[in-house]
C-alpha cells in the first residue's frame, strides 16, 4: 500500500484486514478497463465476523456504523488486490451498493451505511463521494449485520 491512502488509513488507527475469500460461487473483483466491480463483502476479519445479527434490535446504530465501516476496509482490502497493493491507484470510489440487516421497521439505515461513505471519504476526499443505493434486509449470510459492493474506478 503506497503512501498517501496508507497514511490515511494509519492516522485513522485503522488496518486493512485480509481480502476476504468468497464463501460460495463467484470471484471477489473484476477489472473491466479502469473500473474494478468488487464484491459483496460484510464485516469480517478473515472469516470471523465481527459483526453479526440485526442491526436496531440486536446491534445499536453505531455497532451498525463500524460494520459498516469494516465492510469499508473490506472493500479496500479487495482494492489493495486488484491494485497490486498500490491504493494511490484509485482515483474514486463510483459506487456503493449497500444491505442492513435490520427489522421492517429500522429507519436509520442511512446512518449505518454512512461507515462506508465515511471511510471513503476521509481517504479520497469529501468531492469524491461515491453515488449509494441502500437497503435494508431481514438477513444476510452468515447473519452479518451489513454488506456492500462497490465499483472503483482507477488512475
Amino acid at each position: 500500500m503506497s503512501s498517501n491512502v496508507a497514511s490515511r488509513l494509519q492516522a485513522k488507527g485503522l488496518v486493512l484486514p485480509p481480502a476476504p475469500v468468497p464463501v460460495a460461487t463467484y470471484v471477489g473483483f473484476v477489472t473491466v478497463g479502469k473500473l474494478v466491480h468488487v464484491a459483496g463483502v460484510g464485516p469480517t476479519w478473515g472469516k470471523e465476523v465481527r459483526h453479526a445479527g440485526k442491526v436496531g434490535s440486536d446491534l445499536s446504530v453505531e455497532q451498525g456504523y463500524a460494520a459498516a465501516q469494516l465492510t469499508g476496509l473490506n472493500l479496500l482490502a479487495h482494492m489493495s488486490t486488484a491494485c497490486d497493493g498500490d491504493l494511490d491507484r484509485i482515483a474514486r470510489c463510483v459506487k456503493v451498493f449497500a444491505l442492513v440487516n435490520a427489522g421492517p421497521d429500522f429507519n436509520d439505515a442511512h446512518i449505518v451505511a454512512n461507515g462506508v461513505t465515511d471511510l471513503f471519504a476521509d481517504l479520497f476526499g469529501a468531492d469524491k463521494l461515491p453515488v449509494r443505493a441502500l437497503t435494508t434486509a431481514p438477513s444476510l449470510p452468515l447473519n452479518i449485520a451489513f454488506e456492500a459492493d462497490a465499483v472503483f474506478l482507477l488512475h
